[in-house]
């Protein structure tokens, strides 16, 4: 086995060691010192409108996010006292960050530069020409791209059964009956 198969397999085993100790975001308030990142806010607006949002972390996917916010305007809109709650205004922004790692051999297996060889070697036709690790060393550079999901929507409450001919208009106790199951809770 190469150097550089060495320093992937320890680059992929140390990914997934670190992925498995981050979870994705649990139905939880928004708070700045939460052991996971990510939750709901909501903030009244009028007498019949809130802006509702839920940030997820980095393993938080897509439609769990948009989902925990559906979820949230549900549980707001029946707390408040009323049945149904139509989306006035809802986006999702995703928020990207890719990075780049030397993962080689002179990076060690944790990525923290604890040896770095480096040599002068000079050859026909190339003359004197440096690099690190070895004269067989292949550098393998791994690229992560992490992506975090937030939705935000408006909402508008009412009283009553929902009006039948507005598709963005939603019974909140049957979001919540039917989401329920799917939605976790912060441990």
């Amino acid at each position: 086995m190469t150097r550089s198969s060495v320093a992937l397999l320890a680059a992929a085993g140390l990914a997934i060691g670190l992925a498995g100790c981050e979870t994705a975001t649990p139905y939880q308030p928004l708070r700045a010192h939460s052991q996971v990142y990510g939750g709901f806010s909501d903030e009244r607006l009028d007498a019949d409108h809130y802006r509702v949002s839920f940030a997820g972390n980095s393993v938080t996917s897509r439609s769990t996010v948009e989902n925990y916010l559906l979820y949230r305007a549900a549980d707001v809109t029946v707390k408040a006292g009323y049945d149904w709650f139509e989306t006035v205004d809802h986006h999702t922004d995703k928020e990207q960050s890719t990075y780049t790692d030397s993962m080689g051999p002179d990076m060690g297996p944790w990525g923290y530069g604890a040896f770095d060889p480096y040599w002068n070697v000079w050859g026909p036709g190339m003359g004197w020409s440096g690099f690190w690790g070895g004269p067989y060393w292949d550098p393998s550079f791994v690229t992560t791209t992490i992506q975090r999901y937030q939705a935000t929507a408006t909402i508008r409450m009412g009283h009553g059964p929902k009006p039948a001919d507005n598709p963005r208009a939603f019974n909140a106790r049957e979001v919540l009956t039917n989401l329920g199951p799917h939605i976790v809770r912060p441990k």
